[in-house]
């Protein structure tokens, strides 16, 4: 049987986590490295750093987290924003991380996944996708939530997959940061069309809300806003998750 995985979402910014709703209203949740420390005494599968600053400055100080997140903390981690090339992709490799996460870049190259995979191997390169529901479908947003592209949210995760992603990390717009729940039928729809993981994000608000995505076909649940108020643990999660016939790690 294939374990789930739970996983903590820290939105980086200059070194700072932040978390919003929708994307918007951003506000400071912590120390970026201090949380991943607390997440991992806490149980957490792996992480994932998303640098929304993403310039050139931004990118100088997610290669500083990353060597210090590697330094300290001893399971699988990702990190993305501002990767474009197959060069960044490696630099924030090579300092520590154990993959990368691209949504932009791809979506506008999509060339740059099989690069990046022919590079450093599947199991490396994370497609992020942004997803918003359009009537009965899903559309593809790129940065940070603010360019609608027109482009069919499952269609583009079949493209990915098949470009050499090694797992898609599905967030939905209309779910982050409500903890109404995730979008189950965004979730199960690209589970059903990809054969790689899929990662769910957006709308955790309990232990059930993760069951639900987990059992409609997701193999890993993302999830900040709860854990960074501390209205829970990783730990308290696993054991409600077990509760409910959820094999987790």
């Amino acid at each position: 049987m294939q374990l789930k995985r739970i996983i903590p979402c820290l939105d980086v910014k200059g070194g700072k986590v932040v978390k919003g709703k929708s994307f918007k209203r951003l506000a400071y949740a912590g120390d970026a490295l201090s949380l991943a420390k607390k997440y991992y005494r806490e149980g957490a599968d792996e992480l994932v750093f998303l640098d929304i600053a993403a310039s050139a400055q931004g990118r100088g100080t997610i290669k500083r987290l990353t060597r210090a997140v590697a330094q300290e903390i001893f399971i699988p981690f990702t990190v993305g924003g501002g990767i474009r090339t197959p060069s960044d992709a490696g630099e924030i490799l090579q300092n520590g991380a154990d993959k990368i996460s691209i949504n932009t870049a791809a979506v506008e190259n999509p060339a740059l996944i099989s690069k990046i995979a022919r590079k450093f191997g599947s199991q490396a390169v994370v497609v992020a996708i942004d997803a918003k529901r359009s009537q009965n479908s899903w559309t593809v947003f790129t940065y940070g939530g603010r360019k609608d592209t027109g482009i069919d949210a499952i269609s583009w995760a079949k493209k990915a997959a098949s470009l050499g992603a090694g797992e898609i990390l599905l967030t939905s717009m209309d779910k982050d940061g409500s903890n109404s729940g995730y979008d189950v039928g965004l979730n199960a729809a690209v589970s059903r069309a990809v054969n790689i993981p899929v990662i769910a994000s957006g709308g955790a608000g309990s232990a059930r809300d993760i069951a639900k995505v987990l059992k409609s076909g997701a193999d890993a649940a993302l999830l900040a806003g709860i854990l960074h108020r501390k209205e829970t643990t990783v730990e308290k999660l696993k054991k409600g998750l077990k509760s409910l016939k959820i094999a987790v790690r």
